[in-house]
């Protein structure tokens, strides 16, 4: 019942309440408590504020990340071209023991359209239909990751190519001449990887195509690149206009610069692919002396742009692995070169590889410095060794026709003696009519693989190449440089292989190869 004078009840005033369990002895310790823990709570405000800020951070610099990976990834034009190839090269060069890494070979090819192209899963189609592309590089990174090789190859080279890239069974060795840049007029990138591997034996990684208008995005995304021309540009074509000297250009006028060739120089391919080479040599100047790669905001925009230029069948992430594999290769080891060439007689306007050509295709193949340089210091030339697959096809059940094709007479009958007293049968031995070639060549019909890979391991460091209008003969040829021959695991009896009589010797090259490096001024 309430009180009529303060309208409390007996409980909220009574004796009961004072005197209740715990009593105002209770009371006070509880206010203590209270007190204590109130104190304990905020004696360090500011520490939990910051775990809970970093927190926040860590979730959001997550969800940039995710957000980043997906864009970017969503970017690329991807396309597998591994079912439009037919046969390839084995890779020749084995992993490194210290990066545990194999070397890496990409054809970077510079596209001015996409049409005709179909991407993603279940393409059926392998071509560009319409684009052209006058920019072919063939990069390749050494095992070790501590030095790149960068080939230029002429538009207007001439060579032996598959007569229809879409058929499986024409090949470089079976093929036609062939202007270089109509490889990817008609096939694409396919078409021009299948004509480079089977030209070179060098197996492709990995590929990318630059669609050139976004080329200009990521010279924009860069900030500008400066480039240096020893006389003014006024090219109407390209509508470029710089002065002589050093001038840093946006996207649009670095279009222009790389492409131009009509009002600067000789006017040809290869004085474009020289302008080409220094401009890339500054993008790569450009990126390492910027914050380029300390500026997120920065590096997404490059890495934006360059993701919506490109087809390739890379991904975001091995893209990622790529990069990081060769941050450690420093501008003095990242050498451009340009393929030696020579004019090609039927035609003036177009330009034929010299014999000097194989020397860098020989290091690339072998993991080895160009000739003439000095690999980086530090580098071990240990490798880890890999252990050959066992020889299938005994000698005896082998039938192989010879060709020197080196020039050197007697080179044919040697190499029947060396393969006759292993079992080997030798249907023919003949001179061969064409050019010295370099090396052995091992070729092969359809099902016949494994007996080229017997005849090969006679001579070490011998390619093998299909050829499916050779029957059940397996073809060797023997070229300038051809190794000694050596005794095979399974061959027959165990009487010692003749002694060489014949030597068929590499002369050396006249020519000598060209290269800058990245770290040179680029106005030399």
């Amino acid at each position: 019942m309430s009180d009529p004078t303060t309208g409390s009840t007996p409980a909220e005033t009574g004796p009961e309440r004072e005197t209740g369990a715990g009593g105002p002895a209770a009371s006070s310790e509880d206010a203590q408590r209270d007190t204590a823990g109130a104190r304990k709570g905020h004696r360090h405000p500011w520490l939990r504020r910051a775990l809970i800020a970093v927190a926040a951070l860590v979730v959001v610099v997550l969800v940039l990340a995710v957000a980043a990976y997906v864009k970017l990834n969503g970017n690329i034009h991807r396309l597998d071209l591994s079912n439009a190839l037919g046969q390839r090269p084995t890779p020749h060069a084995t992993t490194d023991a210290v990066t545990n890494l194999a070397p890496l070979t990409m054809m970077v090819m510079g596209s001015d359209s996409r049409a005709g192209t179909k991407l993603g899963k279940g393409q059926t189609e392998y071509g560009m239909t319409g684009a052209r592309s006058d920019t072919n590089l063939v990069v390749h990174l050494s095992a070790d990751r501590k030095s790149a090789i960068v080939v230029s190859i002429p538009r207007d080279s001439m060579t032996k190519a598959p007569r229809d890239c879409k058929n499986k069974n024409d090949t470089v060795q079976n093929g036609v001449m062939r202007q270089w840049n109509q490889n990817f007029t008609l096939g694409g990138p396919a078409c021009t990887i299948r004509t480079f591997e089977g030209l070179t034996n060098i197996y492709v990684d990995h590929y990318v195509v630059i669609d050139f208008r976004g080329f200009q995005n990521m010279v924009d995304a860069l900030g500008g690149v400066t480039v240096c021309t020893p006389t003014p540009i006024d090219d109407k074509d390209s509508h470029l206009v710089l002065p002589a000297g050093k001038t840093k250009v946006n996207g649009k006028q670095a279009l222009g610069y790389v492409r131009v060739r009509k009002t600067i120089g000789d006017g040809s391919d290869l004085g474009r692919i020289d302008r080409q080479q220094a401009f890339l040599s500054s993008v790569i100047q450009e990126a390492t002396r910027s914050s380029m790669l300390l500026r997120p905001d920065r590096l997404f925009r490059f890495l934006d742009a360059a993701t919506k230029a490109t087809t390739t069948d890379l991904g975001v992430g091995e893209m990622k692995d790529i990069a990081q594999s060769v941050a450690r290769i420093g501008t003095d080891q990242i050498r451009f070169v340009k393929l030696p060439t020579t004019t090609y007689a039927p035609d003036p306007n177009r330009v034929q590889w010299t014999p000097a050509a194989e020397t860098i295709w020989t290091a690339i193949r072998e993991d080895k410095p160009l000739p003439g340089t000095k690999a980086p210091s530090g580098t071990t030339t240990s490798t880890a060794t890999a252990t050959p697959a066992p020889l299938t096809v005994a000698p005896r059940s082998i039938q192989v026709r010879i060709s020197n094709d080196s020039g050197v007479p007697g080179l044919a009958k040697q190499a029947a003696a060396e393969l006759e007293v292993q079992g080997f049968r030798v249907s023919s031995y003949v001179t061969g009519t064409g050019a010295p070639t370099r090396g052995v060549v091992v070729r092969y019909g359809a099902g016949m693989k494994e007996a080229a890979r017997t005849v090969a391991a006679v001579y070490p460091g011998a390619q093998i190449r299909q050829d499916d209008l050779l029957g059940s003969t397996v073809e060797l040829s023997m070229g300038l440089g051809s190794p000694p021959a050596v005794a095979v695991p399974n061959r027959s009896g165990n009487q010692p292989l003749p002694k060489p009589s014949v030597t068929a010797t590499t002369p050396k090259s006249t020519e000598t190869i060209a290269a800058r490096t990245a770290n040179q001024d680029i106005c030399s």
